[in-house]
């Protein structure tokens, strides 16, 4: 390791024990860095690294809630500004069990570069709660967000920092936190994206961050004179990024035959079509069940339960050319990279953020295939997202050809700019470095144009 970063690192776990999650995005970046901070020596003198790590703000406050049989529940919130030397903080809120300072540290510190990739004036934060949606009613979940905006309400604003959905936080949740903040703060603003098209939402965003991670797919598979057409493609989670993954593979000519939950996996060799699909959505949407369903509805294919115990996830274990890894963090083991090349598999573009471990990043990109990281390739959502905050701003909804096309733009540019990153930086072809590269420089230019704050 360079003696730079092996310094950086120290100091980052002296000071952020037990995260590990956020080490491990710390580290990645600034190993990509090696080059352009040894040709830009200024980047070090003004210790823009040493800066970007530090949060500008961390929040974490208490949340009481009542339940329906009238028992009172105390949860956790955060929310983790963390830098915004490109304008207003912008990032999700995750609501799991999982949720904890560590991982919102990495998932804000991720967000920094990958809203600078796409372009648009957009800081970097994330929030959320270790609270979980899962199996509790409409009412039990209004009170949890009202009583969770209750405190968020102080420190967010359309100019300030602007909130939207993440795991454990779709429309339901977003309806019911912007109502609180409407009611606190007293003005209908562009505070929160995700919204419903009645009320402020745009078109596409839902279906942003899967259509982004495929139209990203798309444009590596272009440099290679390839396309999508009749690719056998992995895809894990089912919630909306994979969902909308797989209803644009499916446009695309592409044959996808997996989707996952907590529970389990599905495997359907004759692949996921349009009717398929839309037993998904109504399934995981509306009814909110479990994938298992989807084996006992349709003939031939297979359930397989999770097991934790294991290191590596049989999912990925099946024979593919694409692999759209779509449900959370390190989800993709380096065993399970190894496999994944072992069966075939010559393109990885990440819709969920960081789903690969370390040494699976490494074995992907020593193996020379086409592998997209999330904060390049799932940024179509915070990029809609970033288009809704303009639509707000004029008081005007564009068509949804019109987002679509935009979104299309975004991603053809994200990935252009990481192309033209890791060619003038000496990695051709790396797309890990690129983005990394592509998205500090952005953000570190404007931090020495403000000043030392």
């Amino acid at each position: 390791m360079h003696e730079y970063v092996a310094s950086l690192m120290e100091t980052v776990k002296a000071k952020n024990p037990s995260e590990p999650e956020f080490h491990q995005a710390v580290q990645e970046v600034a190993e990509s860095l090696v080059p352009v901070i040894e040709r830009h020596p200024e980047y070090r003198s003004a210790a823009l690294l040493e800066r970007m790590v530090e949060p500008e703000r961390v929040l974490m406050f208490r949340v009481p809630w009542m339940d329906d049989d009238g028992q009172i529940h105390v949860n956790r919130g955060f929310r983790i500004e963390m830098n915004s030397a490109l304008g207003p903080y912008k990032g999700g809120l995750r609501f799991h069990p999982s949720v904890n300072l560590g991982i919102l540290k990495f998932l804000a510190f991720e967000q920094v570069f990958k809203n600078s990739l796409t372009t648009l004036p957009m800081g970097g934060g994330k929030g959320g709660s270790d609270f979980n949606p899962k199996g509790r009613s409409d009412v039990e979940v209004m009170r949890f967000c009202q009583s969770f905006m209750t405190e968020l309400h102080r420190h967010i604003g359309a100019n300030t920092d602007v909130p939207a959905g993440d795991i454990g936080v779709g429309g339901r949740e977003i309806g019911y936190l912007f109502g609180q903040y409407k009611r606190l703060a007293n003005e209908f603003t562009g505070v929160l994206t995700g919204k419903g098209l009645n009320w402020g939402g745009s078109l596409i965003r839902p279906e942003a961050t899967g259509y982004g991670a495929v139209y990203f797919a798309r444009e590596m598979l272009k440099t290679r004179d390839d396309s999508l057409e009749g690719k056998v493609c992995l895809v894990s989670g089912s919630g909306n990024v994979a969902q909308y993954a797989v209803e644009k593979l499916l446009e695309f000519g592409a044959r996808p035959v997996t989707l996952s939950d907590s529970s389990g996996y599905i495997y359907d060799e004759a692949g996921i079509d349009k009717e398929k699909l839309a037993f998904v959505m109504q399934l995981k949407n509306t009814r909110r069940g479990r994938i298992s369903e989807y084996a006992e509805q349709y003939a031939g294919s297979v359930y397989t339960e999770s097991d934790a115990t294991e290191s590596d996830n049989p999912l990925w274990a099946h024979g593919a050319d694409c692999a759209f890894p779509c449900a959370t963090q390190n989800e993709i083991s380096e065993e399970d990279a190894a496999t994944l090349l072992a069966n075939g598999v010559s393109l990885v573009s990440e819709g969920a953020n960081m789903p690969t471990v370390a040494g699976g990043v490494q074995r992907f990109v020593e193996a020379g295939i086409l592998f997209a990281p999330g904060k390049a390739a799932n940024a179509g959502g915070v990029a809609v997202s970033g288009l809704e905050m303009a639509q707000n701003s004029m008081r005007y909804s564009w068509h949804r050809e019109e987002v679509d096309e935009r979104l299309q733009m975004i991603m053809a540019d994200i990935h252009e700019a990481c192309i033209k990153a890791s060619d003038r930086f000496g990695t051709p072809g790396n797309y890990v470095n690129g983005a990394n590269i592509a998205g500090f420089l952005k953000v570190a230019d404007s931090m020495i144009d403000q000043g030392l704050v």
